[in-house]
């Protein structure tokens, strides 16, 4: 896979796509597109809130997604938040718990009971548990090259293991299997664009784990001998004077393990893969580490984990200079917001690690739904990519990465790479 992949092209050079009707937000192969970026870059230019075939509206310019974003009574989040979401079709139930799905005042109600676990100095008390989990997986690639020709696949051994061992401990899942986490969570992903009847019984199996693991979780608080932790502190919250249910623990459960888990995993692995494709960049953070934390963020904007969310125009109006109309379903594409020339500057389709830090980039959205574990991913992102370029400075895409099809992320299922153990920095 070549830059033009993930790299855009100059706006005066991108042809006008042919045709527009077959632009289709809705398919899971939408964001695989060989000419994904031009695409957008032609909409950001020429019809930035793109009205589709399907009725849906696509959103690409920074400001109008920022637009949306910070007016929840104006595009509404509870008549769905993904592009296939099932809520488009139910009445919304604002007691539901799903963050996704909830609208201001009630989303901060239900957010506030996680706020202060995931703020950046409480996320700093972890780093001590990530560091660890990130060092089993990189002394496990270790052993794993030594049996091997030094090639590995980068999502098997690290951006799977990684995030999905961080937000089980979270959810006290840590004796769960890795396997059966990566199926569950996969599953859940894909069940909007795949009901297919594995990903049915997978998606299944999880909502059944989670229903036991979350009863036995209150069973335990309710006797008084729960451990201390996120599940606990969620067990014995109230909302209004009234304690969570069940389900809705369910969900908070399934949305922190997605969240969690997926958009870290495309962090990572589309990160390295930028970084491999650019190694002068690679080299720079090889050479100074204060330049991490920078590079994260600049791997945040290049890969845009989430590519979109949605929202519902609750009233007819205006975006963009575009007429919107009352039950518009709008398609906020964060990933063409990130590479905005009107925001980030003429060379926004360049991978630079030493990039300004503003303006902030898209990637973990904008306003009351910004996401929650924002300051986990970065950590986990800082401590991998930093290990990854001591360890391995040279290392090499060794093959093809196979990329998902998803309406809800670009992440890699496979990355192939040569780790070059000889040159390894210990």
């Amino acid at each position: 896979m070549g830059d033009r992949t993930f790299m855009s092209s100059n706006a005066s050079a991108v042809p006008r796509p042919a045709p527009l009707a077959t632009l289709d937000v809705a398919q899971a192969g939408f964001y695989l597109r060989d000419d994904y970026f031009d695409l957008l870059t032609w909409l950001r230019t020429n019809e930035p809130v793109h009205r589709s075939t399907n009725g849906m509206v696509l959103v690409t310019r920074y400001e109008d997604i920022r637009e949306v974003s910070r007016e929840p009574l104006r595009y509404t989040s509870r008549r769905g938040a993904l592009v296939n979401d099932p809520m488009r079709a139910v009445e919304p139930n604002d007691a539901s718990g799903s963050l996704l799905h909830l609208d201001p005042p009630l989303h901060a109600d239900y957010r506030k009971l996680l706020n202060r676990e995931f703020t950046p100095r409480a996320v700093a008390l972890m780093e001590r548990t990530v560091r660890d989990i990130v060092d089993d997986a990189f002394v496990a690639l270790d052993e794993h090259l030594e049996r091997s020709d030094g090639v590995a696949d980068l999502v098997e051994h690290l951006a799977l293991p990684i995030p999905v061992r961080v937000i089980a401990e979270l959810l006290g899942m840590g004796d769960q299997s890795l396997a059966d986490v990566r199926r569950w969570s996969d599953a859940t992903i894909a069940i909007t664009d795949d009901p297919s009847p594995q990903v049915l019984a997978d998606a299944m199996e999880f909502f059944a784990f989670l229903e036991g693991h979350v009863q036995e979780r209150f069973d335990a608080v309710d006797a008084g001998a729960a451990p201390d932790d996120l599940l606990s502190l969620l067990a014995v919250s109230q909302v209004h004077g009234a304690r969570l249910t069940p389900a809705q623990l369910q969900l908070f459960c399934m949305t922190l393990m997605v969240a969690g888990n997926e958009t870290t995993r495309s962090l990572l692995s589309g990160g390295a893969l930028a970084l491999a494709e650019h190694p002068d960049q690679r080299a720079a953070l090889a050479a100074d580490s204060t330049v991490v934390p920078g590079a994260v963020e600049e791997c945040l904007r290049w890969v845009t984990p989430i590519q979109a969310f949605c929202r519902t125009a609750n009233e007819a109006g205006t975006l963009g200079g575009t007429p919107i109309d009352a039950g518009d379903y709008l398609v906020l594409l964060y990933a063409s917001g990130n590479r905005d020339e009107s925001v980030f500057g003429v060379d926004a389709d360049r991978f630079d690690v030493k990039r300004p830090s503003t303006p902030a980039h898209l990637a973990f959205g904008f306003g009351e739904h910004l996401c929650l574990g924002a300051s986990l991913a970065r950590l986990e992102a800082r401590l991998v990519f930093e290990e990854l370029v001591r360890r391995y400075p040279d290392y090499e895409v060794a093959g093809d990465p196979v990329l998902v099809p998803s309406t809800l992320t670009r992440g890699l299922a496979e990355l192939p790479i040569a780790f070059r153990p000889g040159s390894a920095r210990r």
